[in-house]
């Protein structure tokens, strides 16, 4: 194997949730009175931290403000939380990949709450045997996060392998010196995606589960 590890984004990579989280950001301008983002201003920011995403939809927020818009978010996220499934086949490839022996992780843009959240509610937490969020050090595309992946698994990054949807995925990677795939199906599109450097990107769970077996 090319690759000891492989860190997987959540939201837009394993989670079919990105459709809720830009919904879930919009409904919650509209509910404080501000302007409320496109689709495709919502979806950019998944994937950074809340704060950092606000800075985004919402920029000269006051603080008042940001508490509101948070509180909002966080009640139409709730809301609709059980609408959101796992890509088809996301359940397979982990299984096959663990039971192969593969170490593999998560780096999130969720706050830790919500990650252990589903993790419980889609029995997936036994594979991964290390994971960081995004409200336990700075939020992507810091290479924080798979700087504390590799240093809690001893993994190097030339062995480390992060996979993810968004841009901000692709430049966490870059940042830390590790390899990237992108997969199209979540919250950025192609287009988007190739602007950032990635060993290659997938357009189904399925065609990333091959790459990984055959290439990783």
């Amino acid at each position: 194997m090319n690759y000891e590890l492989v860190i997987f984004d959540w939201d837009g990579t394993l989670m079919d949730s990105t459709g809720v989280i830009a919904a879930s950001l919009q409904d919650a301008c509209r509910d404080i009175g501000i302007a409320v983002p496109t689709d495709r201003d919502a979806r950019y920011v998944i994937g950074l931290g809340l704060a950092d995403s606000f800075d985004h939809v919402a920029p000269g927020l006051d603080e008042e403000g940001r508490r509101r818009l948070s509180e909002r978010y966080r009640h139409h996220f709730l809301a609709r939380e059980s609408e959101m499934p796992l890509y088809e086949g996301v359940r397979e490839m982990l299984a096959d990949l663990h039971g192969k022996g593969r170490r593999l992780a998560v780096a999130t843009g969720k706050a830790r709450r919500g990650l252990e959240r589903v993790l419980d509610l889609t029995g997936l937490r036994p594979w991964f045997e290390a994971t960081r969020c995004a409200d336990e050090g700075f939020s992507k595309p810091h290479p924080d996060m798979l700087l504390m992946l590799m240093e809690l698994t001893g993994v190097e990054p030339r062995r480390a392998l992060m996979v993810g949807d968004t841009t901000h995925d692709l430049e966490l990677a870059a940042n830390a010196g590790v390899d990237a795939v992108a997969v199209s199906y979540g919250a950025h599109d192609a287009a988007l995606l190739g602007t950032r450097p990635a060993r290659a990107r997938c357009d189904s769970v399925a065609e990333l589960h091959r790459w990984i077996a055959t290439n990783g």
